[in-house]
């Protein structure tokens, strides 16, 4: 009979947790869930009634609300942050202290707690641009914005603070894809997908830079498979959590493909030639896993979502996580 984990899910109400917090606790895990819920209540209206779930609404930069949280947790699962860096970049210093500083708090009440396992959401964006045809996870880090600095510098933290008792894993994700209760159409399949739908037309931005991108099932199940490993085959590890590296004008192509061929493409330039590719073979070699979704799987469940009503108003502001922030005064 497998483990049964108490995991602290940070960010448990966010795009991923929404996916993931239900598999967990499937899987037969208990969860508590700390998160501010500025994107809706609701979004995990289909697991609320669960035994197993906690959920501590908070601000993750209060130590009193950490320690909360964290009772009784043998497992932390840090997936909140300022996500992405447009969001990051409309109040720095907001970024900084949830990104960063409140990361140092995390650590200590986690092994002040007792916490034996702890998971980090990193980004594959820590390694900047590169050249090299496969970005594998040897490579120097060259983060290139605050965001992805941040997020390599607790990489840092997390590193110095593992020991004995305190096994630690580092996961860099791709781009997440597809659906979840917690929609985000700020990402650039979504994005593409939802212009495609609702307008015909899709505006690519130059067009030839690269992206990795991750399906959201495939994401939250290696999450829960974090849960099962044993020690000795994660601890100190860092691995990079990724599939299809597209180009933009790849990821439209296979957008209009699935929506129809009515669906235009307009191509203009831009002044962001940012291209990222990773390579996730190690993650494969050393831990057998391997994604079993694709961009194009993510299109047509977001397409499905599109037609069958669960996305009634795309001007929300909570499908979008810059316009969140604004109208929360957050920044």
């Amino acid at each position: 009979m497998p483990h049964v984990r108490n995991v602290l899910v940070t960010g448990g109400a966010g795009y991923v947790g929404a996916v993931l917090v239900p598999k967990l606790l499937e899987a037969g895990h208990r969860v508590t869930v700390l998160d501010l819920y500025l994107f809706g209540h609701d979004v995990l209206d289909g697991c609320r009634q669960h035994p197993g779930l906690r959920e501590v609404v908070g601000d993750l930069r209060d130590p009193a609300t950490v320690d909360d949280a964290m009772q009784g947790c043998d497992t932390v699962l840090h997936l909140a942050c300022i996500s992405n860096d447009p969001s990051f970049e409309l109040d720095p210093h907001l970024g900084k202290s949830i990104n960063y500083d409140a990361f140092f708090g995390l650590v200590s009440a986690a092994k002040r707690h007792g916490v034996n396992r702890f998971i980090y959401a990193s980004s594959s964006s820590v390694y900047g641009v590169k050249d090299e045809p496969n970005v594998t996870e040897d490579l120097a880090l060259e983060p290139l914005t605050d965001y992805s600095k941040y997020k390599a510098m607790c990489e840092d933290v997390l590193r110095e603070e593992r020991g004995p008792g305190f096994v630690t894993l580092v996961l860099r994700p791709a781009t997440v894809c597809g659906w979840s209760p917690r929609l985000r159409l700020d990402l650039s399949v979504n994005i593409l997908t939802h212009h495609a739908v609702e307008r015909g037309k899709i505006t690519v931005f130059g067009g030839d830079q690269k992206r990795p991108n991750i399906h959201i099932e495939d994401m939250t199940d290696l999450y829960v498979n974090t849960l099962a490993w044993p020690d000795e085959a994660i601890d100190g590890k860092t691995y990079n959590a990724g599939w299809d590296n597209l180009t933009i004008n790849e990821i439209a192509e296979t957008v209009r493909r699935i929506v129809g061929p009515h669906v235009t493409i307009e191509r203009t330039t831009t002044n962001d030639p940012r291209s990222y590719h990773i390579c996730s073979d190690k993650i494969r070699r050393e831990l057998g896993f391997a994604p079993r979704f694709t961009v194009e799987d993510a299109v047509k469940d977001l397409v499905a979502a599109f037609r069958d009503g669960r996305i009634p108003d795309t001007a929300n502001p909570r499908y979008y996580n810059i316009k969140t922030m604004q109208s929360r005064q957050m920044a």
